[in-house]
This record gives C-alpha cells, structure tokens and sequence, in this order.
C-alpha cells in the first residue's frame, strides 16, 4: 500500500468487506471560531481553565540577522537553498533571508538537508513550492532542525509529506508554518519533536506519523495549532480510505501528545491507527472537527487526560445519524484498543480521566468489530497483525480456536478506565435531537469468516462484562443514553449502573442542562 493511508474501522457488514464511508464535510467552508468563554453550565473552556495554543494568527518571528557562522541563502537565486546545503558539509546553519524562496522548476527539487543541518527563517521568510515541486526536504540525515519557516506550495503526491518526507530521524520542527500542500505537511521519524508549529490547510493531513520499516519512537507534539487539514476532502474522494485528518499515527512506540489547539479539521483531530503503543495525550483543545476529535485504534496502553474535547463529530455524526445508522458514532473512539501488559509502556491500560467533554456528538465509545483479526479477510489492517503475535500465518484454523492465539489474535477493547470526567450536552447546541447522546461499550455479531472462533456474541460479551472496561466517578450534564452490547440495547443511567454492567459507580448525572 505504499505509505500508510488506508482503512476505516467504524464497524464493517459482517460479509461484504465494503467499508463505510466517512466523508468530511459538505463542502461548505466553516468559519473557525475563536474559543469562547466558560459556558453557562461552569465548566472550563479552551479560553478559561485551559489556554489554547494560537500559533497559527501570530507566528513568532525568526532572527532578523545571521547568526554567527551561518550561510546565508537569498530568495533572488532560484534553487539557493538546495545548492548551498549540497556545497556545505554538515552540522551547517542556514539562515533564508526575507522573502519567497524558491527551488528549481522540476517536480522533484527538493532540499537534502546533511547531519545536524540547521534552517533558521528571517521575519518573512518563506519557501514556496509554487505548486511544482512535490518535497520541500527530504533525505535520511538525522538531527535536522527547521525553524521560523514558512513552507507552503508544495504539491507532494497522496499518502507523502512535504517536510522530512523520508521520515529520518530526531528532526525537530518548530516555530514553523506548514501550510496549503497537498499530500501531508510533514512526515515523523523517531525522536521527532514537533513544536510550536502552525500544520493549516493541508490537502491530506496536517502530519502523517509513519516510518516504513520503522520504529518510530518516542515522538514529541507539543503546542501546535493544527487546523483546517483535509482540504482535498479524501475520505469523500476515496471512500473508507481512513487516510485523513489533523494528525495520523501509525506503529508509534510511545508519544507525547501534549498542548496542541486541533480544530476544525475536515474529518477526525488526532488518529492513532494500528500498533500504537504508549501514548500520553493530555492538555489538549480538540474542538470543531468534523469528525471525532479523538481515534485510537487497533492499539495499546494510553493516558488520555485533562484535554478540553467540545463541538467536535457534528458532521460526520449528523450524516451517519441522518442516514438512520444506529451505531453510537461517537468523539472519542476507542477501537480494539486497550491496555496490555505484556507490550512495555508507561502504563498498562487505557485511562481517560480529568477531560471536559463539551457538546460534542456524542462521548467515548469502545468497539469491537468480532469479525476483524489477524488473518481475517475482515481485518481492514490487510497484512497486520497483533503486536503479540509476530507470524501472522499463525492465526489460522484449528490453531486460533485455541489458547494462547485465541486470545492473542485479536486486539481487545480491554483494561479501559474512564473515571473523572465531566460530560456536558446541550442538544439545543448540537441541534439535535437524538444519536448524539450516547455513551457506549459494544461489538457486532461475529459472523464471518467461517472459520472463526470469533461468531456469534462471544466478543460482544466479553468487551461488555469480561475485558475489565470500566466508567466510575464521572458527572454527566444533560440527557444522556448509554449504549451496552449491541445497537440495539440502549440505557438509561440506572440500567447502564445496575446488573448486569454495573458501570459509573460514584458518578452523577443531572438532565439540567447547567444543572
């Protein structure tokens, strides 16, 4: 499949393999509204209790002068920049004077930086890619560092990125404005730090975290203002390609995710997709994305706190709901994901606590699709298997009937602990009127394929009662629905609580909207 950029994992027919679309939007450009001020209900706003990070309307500016030692590069010569950087041996700082910069005028002029490189951007300095050349910088040097720059223009090809698009390792990335590419903004290699950066409007993603071959780990986003990624409306142009949003995660080994404002992304804020591992994302605004502000799928061990979740999912969630699907479509998705000791992290479960969900459609759903596992001609992750399971040929019949590759096959919705949350809906703001008040824990019929030990209501049971997933100590606001087991079994707070789920010991809910 080249770079990673495939599959949708809301849930799939249990036969047909057709994957449901996800479209973005409706094509109609949303205006982004600055964070508003607590709302009437007292709780915390990206404006109030927790700041926002507003790169994107003032970025800092770079030095006005060289720096000692630095070659600088003049935006009068096309091409100055990748030939001064050929020319110069490594560990060499570049400064770009004021002004457009430009490479040559072929599809594939690009910067090759070398070892310890540095390319530092004057106040106005930008490169331009003037919709030709496909990759700004490229190449296998590590430890490169990009600062003050504005990168725009450039025309890489789908599923590629447009800043350190080989993904090579410890660059760090900051101070910078990414924006109006096609393809990603920038891709991620191992020890990346990415701060403080305005990723806008790209045309796929705002970062496509990948590294064929890997590992990528130990990646660092920090206080960066991603924000109207999904200008070419993928999802809508490849249906159920699972190939957008502000930032993808793929096979990352342990992330901090921290500070960032992700808003009004066409599709999904933040997607963590298959074998991630050991990720913390806290402190976050993740708002007025289109769709969920949060997926972490087909992967392990995170701690998800103390972020400001509100208006997110009203498109994507309207559209499904509209179309009468009763699947609990929600802002945060956790699918197949779930805590598992046995992969080493900084914790061995999931733990979502200490977040303001906000008027969002819907809260947190856990899934599991029953017919998607190593092996399965359902796995929408083709040629992946569990991080337990290192020979996928192993998940085969007679052997996955039994222990241990019954249980190792499959990643599991497990060891899920949502706990001191604040859950606020007002459907007068949502304008809804129903589906977009749920909170769920639920799998499908497996049915598929015949050789599965997995059919029937086994996985629905054991993600329902068995995996240990757990809600306690957290308050709701407004009229909410709770969703067990199946579509079909929708709750009300003392059913969700009693025999037999048991769930929300300690917490409350008031129907008062700023009760």
């Amino acid at each position: 499949m080249g770079i990673k950029g495939r599959h949708w994992a809301w849930p799939v027919a249990p036969v047909a393999l057709a994957l449901l679309a996800a479209t973005g939007c409706d094509g109609t450009p949303k205006a982004r509204p600055e964070p508003t001020a607590p709302s009437a209900s007292g709780a915390p706003s990206a404006s109030g209790a927790r700041s926002v990070a507003r790169v994107c309307a003032k970025p800092p500016a770079g030095p006005a002068k060289a720096p000692a030692g630095a070659v600088t590069v003049d935006p009068a010569v096309a091409g100055d920049l990748a030939a001064k950087t050929k020319s110069s041996p490594a560990n060499t700082t570049f400064w770009l004077r004021p002004g457009k910069h430009r490479l040559k005028q072929d599809r594939y002029a690009q910067v090759v930086p070398k070892k310890g490189n540095t390319y530092l951007g004057a106040p106005g300095a930008v490169l331009d890619g003037h919709k030709t050349n496909q990759y700004a910088f490229s190449g296998a040097a590590d430890d490169v560092t990009i600062s003050h720059l504005t990168v725009q223009g450039f025309v890489a090809p789908h599923d590629e990125g447009v800043v350190n698009h080989d993904s090579a390792d410890g660059w760090v990335i900051e101070h910078s404005t990414i924006q109006n590419n096609s393809g990603a903004g920038l891709m991620a290699g191992a020890r990346q730090q990415v701060r403080a950066n305005c990723l806008r409007d790209n045309g796929q993603y705002g970062m496509n975290a990948y590294k064929g071959g890997g590992p990528l780990t130990d990646l660092v986003v920090e206080g960066n203002e991603i924000v109207g990624n999904n200008t070419g409306d993928w999802e809508r142009r490849r249906s159920g390609c699972g190939c957008t949003g502000g930032v993808k995660f793929w096979a990352v080994d342990g992330a901090d995710i921290r500070g960032n404002w992700v808003h009004d992304n066409r599709g999904t804020g933040l997607w963590a997709d298959t074998n991630n591992n050991d990720f913390r994302i806290e402190d976050n605004v993740l708002e007025a994305n289109d769709g969920a502000a949060l997926i972490y799928e087909t992967s392990y061990n995170a701690v998800i706190r103390n972020n400001t979740i509100r208006r997110n999912n009203w498109v994507e969630g309207r559209r499904y709901a509209d179309r009468g699907d009763d699947f609990p479509f929600a802002t945060v998705y956790l699918s197949e994901s779930g805590g598992e000791a046995r992969v080493r992290a900084r914790t061995d479960k999931i733990e979502v606590y200490g977040n303001l969900f906000e008027n969002n459609w819907s809260g947190i759903t856990l899934w599991e699709n029953a017919d998607r596992f190593c092996n399965s001609p359902a796995n929408t992750s083709s040629g992946d298997c569990t991080l337990l399971v290192k020979d996928i040929d192993r998940c085969d019949a007679p052997a996955i009937a039994d222990a241990p590759l019954y249980a190792d096959c499959r990643w599991k919705t497990q060891r899920v602990d949502i706990h001191d949350n604040r859950f606020v809906l007002d459907k007068s703001v949502v304008d809804c009127t129903v589906k977009c008040d749920r909170m769920a824990v639920l799998a499908n019929y497996g049915t598929y394929p015949d050789w599965s030990p997995y059919q029937g209501e086994r996985v629905a049971e054991a993600i329902t009662l068995e995996q240990h997933n757990r809600w306690h100590d957290n308050v709701y606001v407004g009229a909410w629905k709770f969703v067990a087991h199946d579509p079909s079994r929708v709750l009300d707070f003392g059913q969700w609580r009693g025999m037999p789920y048991r769930q929300d010991a300690g917490s409350t809910l008031d129907p008062r909207v700023g009760g």
